[in-house]
């Protein structure tokens, strides 16, 4: 994933790009430069009676399932009574909720998750999450402009705002209290860039140090709350340009799915450098650009009539090219690929088509997965919240760890287990603390998406129901 939000220099160029999916370093460690988390996250449906349960931005609105009445035994006779008009065929039923694409956008969740803990490189070869979440959402928004484009991208926007705001509700009072001003000679520029913090169409600002060394706000808290953002920005940019984008894919498919890798080559590879906010925000653009149009071949069924031979060899053929183009330009971080878009966006289009390609239509999770059923909806459900908070509360994780040394006789006795298992002991800690996020800040997406809001929407009410 390709973030505009890192703040390292490398892999963008010049080194005038900041950093993205970067490793998340603990604050206990003096020598460990935090930095921001990016993930993508993902947007669900709203209520189906084949799901059983809402979901937040990004998806379509979908009709109830229809119930078609059976035919009578003898269809020469009449069956109704006397005086009543005679039922008539309800239309096809549309399908409910894909499973296969919930469970990869929960993995995915997860995966960034795991990511910005350890920081291990090859995890962003191993499973692309940005690449796989645009290419979800893209197919939705896809099936969803199947209505007037004014009315989705309302919808969209009525979605994912409100959770932000809420979100920058509580980080930039915060920042305020502790210390950040204004910047006097950004002068009007300063306050309009704020303004990202309601409409992200560019990057918002923050201070580059605020909080205590060893505090509970480190220094870089600000930097680590405000990452996230990039992904609401970039998925913005795509909502309001997919009308037309959906436009051009449908007349010239194959020039629409390629531009994007080579808008990459351009500008995500320093040849040409576009500056400010919006450069960022356009590299994002062009690297994902092409999974997100992948989406619309999936929704439209493209790529269920490309042989499937031919459509994993190509696809394999780009993913080796990313891979290549990688070997020569690694960075201090190795083969990370989120610091490198051009490996990037290619190895992110290939997996993606491969996924979608062999995409299986479950109504269900099959077998041992069914057990993970209700924990995948959570996921869906709250896909905003946990992705918008979960840099934040992988610090309190930390802090609440730390505080073990502090447990009288505890600390001194597993000392070294501690520091040895600190990461681990950090990932069991988040995982309650999402929890928590969950309960406080989750209802928003219910309420953003005029539903009833729920504490806990695990699809748990749709098992009593049955």
């Amino acid at each position: 994933m390709t973030c505009p939000d890192r703040h390292d220099g490398a892999g963008y160029g010049d080194g005038a790009r900041p950093s993205s999916d970067a490793a998340w370093a603990p604050p206990h460690q003096p020598d460990g430069a935090a930095r921001p988390a990016h993930a993508g996250a993902a947007y669900t449906a709203p209520r189906t009676p084949a799901s059983g349960y809402p979901a937040p931005a990004g998806y379509p609105e979908q009709a109830p399932v229809a119930t078609v009445p059976a035919p009578a035994a003898h269809p020469d006779r009449a069956d109704t009574a006397p005086g009543t008009a005679a039922e008539a065929p309800a239309p096809p039923a549309k399908p409910g909720r894909d499973r296969y694409l919930d469970l990869l956008r929960a993995v995915a969740l997860v995966r960034v998750v795991v990511f910005h803990l350890f920081g291990w490189a090859w995890l962003t070869i191993l499973f692309p999450s940005m690449g796989v979440m645009f290419a979800l959402a893209g197919s939705l928004m896809a099936r969803s402009l199947a209505r007037p484009a004014g009315s989705v991208i309302r919808g969209r926007l009525r979605r994912l705002l409100p959770p932000m705001w809420a979100f920058s509700l509580v980080v930039v009072p915060v920042m305020f209290a502790l210390s950040w001003k204004p910047v006097r000679e950004e002068g009007i520029w300063w306050f309009i860039k704020i303004g990202s913090y309601l409409f992200p169409l560019g990057s918002p600002p923050y201070p580059e140090e605020s909080g205590s060394a060893g505090g509970w706000l480190e220094l870089s808290w600000a930097d680590q709350a405000a990452g996230p953002l990039w992904y609401i920005r970039a998925y913005l940019w795509f909502v309001l340009a997919s009308p037309l984008l959906l436009k051009a894919f449908r007349r010239l498919p194959w020039v629409t799915l390629l531009a994007p890798v080579a808008l990459t080559a351009v500008i995500g590879t320093g040849l040409v450098t576009v500056p400010g906010t919006f450069g960022e925000g356009l590299v994002d653009f062009a690297v994902f650009g092409s999974c997100w149009i992948l989406g619309f071949a999936h929704n439209d069924g493209l790529l269920q009539r490309i042989p499937r031979y031919l459509a994993v060899s190509s696809a394999a053929i780009v993913m080796g090219f990313g891979l290549w183009w990688a070997s020569g330009h690694l960075t201090e971080e190795g083969w990370n690929l989120d610091e490198i878009p051009l490996a990037q966006s290619t190895w992110s289009l290939g997996f993606c088509a491969i996924l979608l390609v062999y995409a299986p239509s479950w109504q269900k999770l099959p077998g041992r997965l069914a057990g993970w059923d209700s924990l995948v909806t959570l996921a869906n459900n709250r896909a905003v919240t946990i992705y918008l908070w979960h840099n934040l509360l992988l610090m309190a994780a930390a802090h609440l760890v730390d505080e073990l040394w502090s447990v009288p006789w505890f600390g001194d006795t597993f000392d070294t287990y501690i520091e040895r298992s600190y990461e681990v002991l950090v990932l069991i800690a988040i995982w309650p603390l999402t929890g928590l996020a969950i309960l406080a800040f989750g209802w928003v997406e219910d309420v953003a998406a005029k539903r009833r809001p729920r504490l806990w929407p695990n699809g748990a009410a749709r098992g009593r129901r049955a």
